[in-house]
């Protein structure tokens, strides 16, 4: 039943983490009009490092060359945004952050109330910012989102088995995040000049 349990836990969240990356591609065709298939094969090869490293911090030079020479954004806009980006848009890592919460409290039974699932996304949302850009630095600040909402610590123990190619997943989603952002800024700057 545990296997069973964190498949589908892991299901959850490839699931929540693939809509997020479509989000992504939406929000680059409607603000950019550039070609969601275009700007996916420009920056693959730092989804790529940063599926093996699991680090927005390793990325981050492989996804500024990337987004420099193959999606045109100017250099003073990637050097600002995509390490600022690297350091606070943990978008991946908030949806990890409360599909866990919530995983872990059906485990241990617990029943959460609306209020409770929304204070869970909240802080998750919030803590997200604070995690460090390196390999499982979600889980750490997931205590946080487990104490807020009054589920045990203890239920870190039942998703460390799958935490490392999850977290592999997270850090493809964070960097594409932060790509679509510089070519967001990039854009509107141009329009305006």
């Amino acid at each position: 039943d545990l296997l069973k349990s964190l498949l589908m836990y892991s299901v959850t969240l490839l699931l929540g983490l693939i809509l997020m990356i479509i989000i992504y591609l939406l929000i680059v065709k409607l603000l950019t009009g550039r070609n969601p298939i275009s700007f996916l094969k420009a920056i693959l090869p730092a989804q790529l490092v940063a599926f093996s490293t699991s680090s927005s911090a390793a990325t981050l030079p492989v996804t500024m060359d990337r987004v420099q020479n193959h999606l045109n954004v100017e250099k003073e806009v990637s050097s600002f945004v995509l390490p600022i980006g690297a350091t606070i848009n943990m978008d991946g890592t908030a949806v990890y952050q409360a599909v866990a919460a919530v995983f872990i409290a059906q485990t241990f039974g617990l029943d959460l109330s609306f209020t409770a699932q929304l204070g869970i996304i909240s802080t998750a949302t919030l803590a997200s910012i604070g995690a460090a850009a390196v390999p499982s630095g979600g889980i750490i600040v997931l205590v946080i989102v487990l104490a807020q909402a009054g589920i045990p610590e203890a239920g870190l123990a039942l998703i460390f088995a799958v935490d490392r190619p999850l977290d592999m997943c997270r850090t493809v989603v964070n960097i594409t995040g932060d790509a679509t952002v510089s070519t967001i800024v990039s854009k509107f700057q141009k329009n305006q000049s």
